[in-house]
Formats: structure tokens, C-alpha cells, sequence
């Protein structure tokens, strides 16, 4: 039985250069990672500010839908500024990936306090579930419905303030009443409704 030799991983460097701005990165600690991208801090060498990375390999961009679907991402993310939502900073590319510069949310995301804690008590519930419908709100008021809300997805800053991340199955609605008939997000978090259709 012959196997297949295993393609090559391309290896993110520890440096990586921006050479649009000329800023250069270093790469640190693994934050984790999603459907083709990976999160890392990676720190200004000149600031010495810290951001998280969300790094893409361009193997995963060889089909033109998924070079649309980044391009979306990119375009909508740098296009919101709300106090809920994570702040977008720049993006740039070199030959083997994009590179998405964000705001470090350095108490993870409410997956992680969930697995921590267990439970949430009232007033911290609601603190919580303010934030997001807040920056959902806020969403919508830009045309923007998010498609994969979850608690992996809702970042926590330094001040335990939620930060709705990850908008790569974001999509924009053109016009009122406008709907997108994708089926799209994390399956155990899709609503009933959508699956059967009738939502």
C-alpha cells in the first residue's frame, strides 16, 4: 500500500514584515485556531504593542470563493469601530500568508471562562449579554448580520469587556428584507429553524 507523501506545512516565521509599512512583527504565544486561520500574539518590534495575529496560509486560498470570502472578512472587519466589537488594525501579505492584525483579548473568550467557571451569576449575566446585544446592535445598524455567534467567538479584554470577534462568515445585507439563504455557521450552534428551513 503506497502513501502519499505528506505535503510540506509552510512554516509562519518568527518575524514577519509588513512591507507596506515596513512594520515588523514577532511572533509569540499560541492563542488557538479556527477553520483555516491560525491566532498568535504577535508584538510591534518597534512599539513593543501586542496584537493577536490571525494568520491564513494562501494554500487555503487557491479557490476563488475563498479568496472572496477572506476579502470579505477583511473588508467588513476594517469597517466597524464599536467599543464591542474587536478592533481591526491592519492586514497585509507576503508570498505564503495574510496576515490580520487585531486587538489582543487577553482574557480569552467566554468559551474559556464558561470552562472555567461553570456558571455566570445574575449581574454578571446580564453585564454580559448587555455587551453583546450591544455590539450586535450595533452590527446590524451597519448592514452586517454575523452568522456564527458563540461563546469561542465573544473575546474578553483586559477589563472583562465582551468583544464580538471572528467575521469570517460575516456577511453585509444590501437592502432592507434582504435575506441570505447560505446555510453557514458552527452546526451544534445553528438554530432549529434554519436547518429545517422555515426561520
Amino acid at each position: 500500500m503506497s502513501s502519499r507523501p505528506k505535503e510540506e506545512e509552510v512554516r509562519i516565521p518568527d518575524v514577519i514584515y509588513d512591507n507596506k509599512t515596513n512594520k515588523k512583527y514577532q511572533k509569540g504565544n499560541f492563542l488557538g485556531k479556527g477553520g483555516f486561520a491560525k491566532c498568535y500574539e504577535i508584538v510591534d518590534l518597534k512599539t513593543k504593542e501586542i496584537f493577536a495575529g490571525k494568520i491564513v496560509s494562501k494554500k487555503y486560498l487557491l479557490k476563488h470563493n475563498q479568496k472572496d470570502k477572506m476579502t470579505q472578512e477583511i473588508h467588513i472587519h476594517k469597517m466597524l469601530k464599536h467599543t464591542n466589537i474587536v478592533t481591526f488594525h491592519s492586514f497585509f501579505e507576503d508570498n505564503d500568508f495574510v496576515y490580520i492584525v487585531l486587538e489582543l483579548c487577553r482574557k480569552r473568550s467566554m468559551m474559556e471562562l464558561h470552562k472555567r467557571r461553570k456558571t455566570l451569576t445574575e449581574p454578571e449575566t446580564r453585564y454580559y449579554v448587555f455587551q453583546i446585544l450591544e455590539g450586535t446592535l450595533y452590527l446590524h445598524n451597519q448592514g452586517i448580520i454575523h452568522r456564527d455567534l458563540k461563546l469561542g467567538n465573544l473575546f474578553l479584554n483586559d477589563e472583562m469587556e465582551v468583544k464580538i470577534g471572528d467575521l469570517g462568515l460575516a456577511a453585509r445585507i444590501e437592502y432592507d428584507g434582504q435575506r441570505k439563504k447560505t446555510l453557514c455557521g458552527t452546526p451544534n450552534y445553528i438554530a432549529p429553524e434554519i436547518l429545517s428551513k422555515t426561520g
